[in-house]
């Protein structure tokens, strides 16, 4: 598609793609177009959640089909440079739990000063232990540990006789309810402002979708809110549930 475009005489000055790159199943293909339909002095900025936020936070739930790769600068730097662009510069930001803003350019686009950010990414995952395997294997157990005290704090509302409702009919709030085994026993309903969503089924675990009237009208003791990333948004949202001494629930990260 790259060549056809800069055949027809389309290039980019700019081409950016927020939580695009993660997606595509053969990045380095990907990142090898971009190069093709960059003009000279063009600027590439793409935005993905940083594989360090994602272990250092067990944020695990972030792991589920739409993604093909989960991203350290290091390993980005090192595809964009195998196919001809440069990273000038790299940013931190708050979207989805913490995410990469890069920054690239042709290799032979020297207009361009190399920030010092790039460096002090580099090593800031260097000296977390990034580039070795030991810094992954404690992964598995921290999982455990959400996933342990998520049942445990479920079976103790269901003994208690509490009601406990879902809000997100998200992607990584299925994974979060799949990994943990939770079905509608324990959990009644999820509600979800997208009406294409509502009155379906959360995949595998069974648990009804409703719109956010349900949550008035039954008036549960805990909302578990599955699209973290939004927490804020959602409580102060939902604020009224105060009105009968509902508490939000956020197992992770």
């Amino acid at each position: 598609m790259a060549g056809k475009l800069a055949g027809e005489g389309k290039k980019a000055d700019l081409l950016l793609g927020n939580n695009v790159l993660a997606h595509v199943p053969d990045i380095n293909d990907f990142v090898g177009g971009m190069k093709v339909i960059l003009k000279a002095k063009g600027i590439i900025t793409m935005e993905f959640p940083h594989l360090y936020q994602l272990v250092l936070n067990n944020q695990f739930d972030t792991i589920y089909h739409e993604h093909f790769s989960y991203l350290s600068f290091t390993t980005v730097k090192k595809i964009f440079e195998s196919q001809g662009l440069d990273m000038f510069d790299v940013q931190e930001v708050s979207t989805h739990g913490g995410s990469l803003r890069i920054f690239a350019k042709h290799k032979e686009d020297d207009s361009k000063a190399i920030n010092e950010n790039v460096a002090s990414m580099l090593k800031k995952e260097k000296d977390a232990g990034m580039l070795s395997i030991e810094y992954y294997k404690g992964f598995q157990s921290k999982v455990d540990k959400i996933k342990i005290d998520l049942l445990e704090f479920l079976v103790e509302q269901k003994k208690a006789g509490k009601t406990v409702a879902a809000y997100g009919a998200a992607a990584k709030g299925n994974t979060l309810l799949n990994y943990c085994g939770v079905k509608k026993d324990m959990i009644s309903y999820v509600v979800d402002a997208n009406p294409h969503k509502q009155n379906k089924f959360m995949p595998a675990s069974h648990i009804p979708i409703c719109a956010e009237g349900k949550i008035k009208e039954t008036k549960p003791d805990y909302i578990l809110i599955l699209p973290w990333n939004i927490k804020d948004e959602i409580v102060n949202q939902l604020s009224y549930v105060q009105e009968w001494g509902a508490k939000f629930v956020v197992p992770d990260p």
